[in-house]
């Protein structure tokens, strides 16, 4: 009886060990199949993420050689007046990056909708180069806009954007009106000379 006992304890122990060791298997089949089996992410958020290329590789970063992977070919920004094609586009982007080389574009707000993608963006840079004739300021510029595409295939297809240029000329005026200030009084002190050298020349004729 006792060695009768002593297998079906020892039948049950084994038993229940093999339970256990085959529910933490299943477990970890299934803890593994959970973890990879990752769900694929929206045309809307695969369509945000080449937006978000325009503003991190192009914008801030000046890597002007990806626009093709990023725009289609028949690309057009939609302007209040006219329209404007990619290499139109992309030459004004190499001025502004050339005009202040750390200009940086954060998104504050993107949101997707079928082929559309929406987003409100912030630009803050320093004028450190030469704009035309016009030697660099050093002036600061901060400044909000807001950008619509049209996105289709992977690549942007159309582009609406909007921002307040002239708040960049007043804070740059802002900060450089002791320089505007001098260089005013010097034209008036020029033209004063100029007026009076005339003067002087038709008061001494006969």
């Amino acid at each position: 009886m006792t060695t009768r006992a002593n297998v079906r304890e020892t039948s049950l122990k084994i038993a229940l060990i093999s339970s256990l060791l085959f529910c933490a298997s299943m477990s970890a089949v299934f803890a593994s199949a959970t973890n990879t089996a990752q769900p694929a992410p929206s045309q809307q958020e695969v369509n945000k993420a080449v937006a978000r290329r325009v503003f991190d590789e192009i914008l801030s970063q000046g890597r002007f050689d990806v626009a093709d992977e990023i725009y289609a070919r028949d690309f057009a920004n939609h302007g209040l007046h006219r329209n404007f094609n990619l290499e139109e586009d992309q030459a004004a982007a190499r001025w502004e990056k050339q005009v202040a080389p750390d200009m940086k574009l954060t998104v504050d707000l993107m949101l997707a909708d079928g082929d559309f993608v929406t987003a409100v963006w912030t630009a803050r840079g320093t004028n450190t180069a030469r704009v035309g004739w016009l030697p660099a300021t050093g002036a600061k510029f901060e400044v909000r806009g807001l950008t619509v595409w049209r996105i289709a295939d992977g690549k942007i297809h159309d582009e609406w954007t909007s921002f307040d240029m002239l708040h960049i000329v007043r804070q740059i005026v802002t900060q450089m009106k002791w320089q505007l200030m001098g260089l005013l009084f010097l034209v008036v002190v020029l033209m004063w000379m100029v007026v009076r050298f005339f003067r002087r020349k038709f008061a001494l004729r006969p």
